[in-house]
């Protein structure tokens, strides 16, 4: 599990204390294809780490269809974290969309370590960020003023995510009919 705490080192160096008390509240678990890791609705209470596989993270609308917000792929930190800071219901649900293993950390630990660990802290500034503030702002004004084609051409750039997604997950991501994507790749194959 160690080598998947070095991942950390990328948003902020961490002492080896730091991945010492890590390790102590880490977990692994499995979940197979489509198994539901949280559900809409429930409090979440982990925070977790893709060491293999796929997951989704995705909420339902009004009339029960699943709109996929983001995916997550190996190395991914992953958690409703809305959630897990309000304390309060979670609008979004996440799936395991592959055969999938995380590392999992409690989220009441994780966040304690924060005052124990500032090393820890400033990790999860710099995580939080780059991609639930960076990150996530590109996404917001892409779907915003970007057409669905050129959504799909993006999200075609990134192969290895690609390539694993099925063409209902991809339409749902870019908030459109699987129809609609039927003739965004029919049109671009021409």
């Amino acid at each position: 599990m160690e080598v998947f705490l070095n991942q950390f080192d990328d948003y902020y160096p961490l002492s080896q204390n730091t991945k010492s008390e890590l390790l102590k509240i880490c977990n692994t678990h499995h979940y197979n294809k489509n198994e539901i890791i949280l559900s809409q609705g429930d409090l979440a209470s982990n925070y977790y780490i893709v060491k293999k596989g796929l997951l989704g993270y995705y909420t339902l609308n009004e009339n029960g269809t699943i709109i996929y917000k983001i995916f997550f792929e190996e190395n991914s930190f992953v958690a409703s974290t809305v959630s897990i800071i309000e304390s309060k219901p979670s609008d979004f649900s996440i799936v395991a969309l592959e055969e999938t293993e995380v590392i999992s950390l409690p989220a009441d630990k994780f966040r304690k370590l924060f005052y124990k660990c500032h090393d820890l802290a400033l990790f999860q500034i710099n995580y939080l960020e780059r991609n639930w503030v960076v990150e996530k702002e590109k996404l917001e004004i892409g779907l915003k003023t970007e057409l669905a084609k050129h959504r799909y051409e993006e999200l075609s750039k990134n192969t290895s995510l690609f390539n694993r997604l099925k063409q209902h997950h991809i339409a749902s991501y870019l908030g459109i009919t699987p129809t609609q994507l039927s003739r965004i790749r029919k049109e671009l194959k021409l």
